[in-house]
């Protein structure tokens, strides 16, 4: 029987609807009053036009969780397990353990080898990455395993420079070095070059429209005579051609974390704000679901995730870094960024309560949110040969959890700022400490001040 234009078009719009993919968001879990992954699953289905999560890690409770949900689920190898996924025999278990108990039923898309680790160190990671990508690549596909493509997040600090986009290239020495063996792995295997792009850092005042989306004269880039309208465009933009100057112009390229901290101290403002995060994540969100793409990679729409899914409120920093989620823990949005489903009913919003201000003009010393992990575990090692009582991050100790170096270097930086006088200079740990008037205590851990 022959189909009549108007219903085979009939048809081929409601394909194309089924076939729309909408913008992930990374699920982080720095909390100690965050919602079960089982509601959060159920809540990211029901509730709101998300598709797909990326974790930090392989959290079996949550892989478990968005088992049969349809959400796509991205994983993260731990950065200090990259060396032992070189031996192919290690890959093999590793995808065993780990992907194997959990898929097809779990939508698992890709697994990242580590995370911003050419930006974080040290260098035996950034010499094994290689290697561990092909390793597990192989494992994957020696289980019969074709559907999860293995990649790894970038942040811009690969970049020597980005404006004019025209004129960006990777910095020299990681360039051809590791940056043309990971893009000749990705272009092998089909893969995605991830990057980590965060117009928030380069945030001004004077140009705050063009950070977050917002009306501005944009900026022309008179090699390629484009004009660029937000930063977002300009440094995918600048990946792109750096790409394309190592010849990988083919590679396809997918956004791991970009986001927008909702409040913040009083020394991060205005930058932090809940007009800023709103128009900076609603404007993306409207962008990608426009299939815009950006000025050299017109009608592109690339692989998004946000960052991130709830506010954290265990992050060690300051307050912004516990601040960057599009809900609260109690699903209450944050702001709105475009993502409900329509029709769909949220709890109400209720304002954000900031929190309560240090008594008495209390200070306390943090490390940076870009301080890498050697560099706090240096500070961890000083401060500890200096006679400060190492002992609550130790085994047993009321600060060991959450076991993480960024943690405890917190709480150590703070009992040496506090000890030596609480002058700033006793905060400064090279660069890597900074000082917060909001109070980083959290459960059973009583930071001194």
């Amino acid at each position: 029987m022959a189909v009549s234009p108007y219903a085979a078009a009939a048809l081929f719009l409601l394909a194309a609807i089924a076939s729309v993919e909408s913008i992930g968001v990374n699920y982080g879990t720095m909390g100690d009053n965050l919602p079960p992954p089982a509601q959060v699953a159920q809540f990211l289905k029901d509730k709101t036009t998300i598709d797909r999560i990326k974790i930090f890690d392989v959290n079996p409770d949550i892989l478990r969780a968005f088992s049969g949900t349809g959400i796509l689920v991205a994983v993260t190898v731990p950065n200090g397990e990259i060396p032992s996924l070189t031996d192919p025999g290690n890959a093999r278990r590793w995808v065993a353990a780990n992907i194997q108990p959990f898929h097809p039923q779990t939508k698992i898309n890709y697994i990242l080898v580590g995370n911003e680790i050419l930006h974080w160190g040290p260098q035996n990671l950034v010499d094994n990455l290689v290697s561990a990508m092909r390793s597990l690549h192989t494992a994957l596909s020696l289980s019969g395993i074709t559907d999860i493509k293995v990649t790894t997040a970038h942040s811009l600090g690969i970049l020597e420079s980005s404006e004019p986009p025209s004129l960006a290239k990777f910095r020299p020495g990681w360039d051809k070095g590791v940056l043309a063996p990971v893009l000749q792995f990705h272009r092998e295997t089909k893969s995605p070059f991830m990057v980590n792009p965060y117009p928030y850092f380069g945030y001004s005042p004077e140009h705050a429209n063009f950070s977050v989306f917002g009306s501005n004269k944009g900026l022309f880039d008179k090699y390629t005579r484009r004009t660029y309208g937000n930063m977002f465009d300009m440094l995918m933009d600048a990946v792109y051609m750096s790409m394309k100057r190592l010849g990988f112009g083919d590679v396809e390229i997918a956004i791991g974390e970009t986001g927008w901290s909702s409040l913040g101290e009083s020394f991060e403002r205005p930058r932090c704000s809940v007009e800023n995060a709103a128009a900076y994540n609603g404007g993306l969100v409207r962008k990608y679901n426009s299939g815009r793409g950006t000025p050299l990679m017109p009608r592109k729409r690339l692989d998004t995730y946000l960052f991130g899914l709830f506010n954290e409120n265990l992050k060690s920093g300051p307050l912004s870094e516990k601040n960057f989620g599009l809900f609260r823990p109690d699903f209450t949005p944050a702001y709105d960024a475009g993502i409900m489903r329509v029709g769909s009913t949220a709890a109400p919003v209720q304002p954000i309560k900031r929190p309560t201000p240090a008594q008495g003009g209390k200070k306390w010393c943090v490390p940076k949110a870009e301080a890498s992990d050697s560099e706090l575990q240096k500070n961890i090692d000083y401060v500890c040969s200096q006679g400060v009582d190492c002992g609550p991050i130790q085994p047993g100790g009321a600060c060991v959890d959450p076991n993480t170096v960024r943690s405890h270097a917190s709480f150590i930086m703070n009992a040496f700022y506090q000890r030596e006088g609480r002058h700033d200079f006793n905060c400064n740990f090279s660069g890597s400490g900074l000082i917060t008037s909001t109070d980083p205590s959290t459960g059973t851990c009583k930071y001194f001040a």
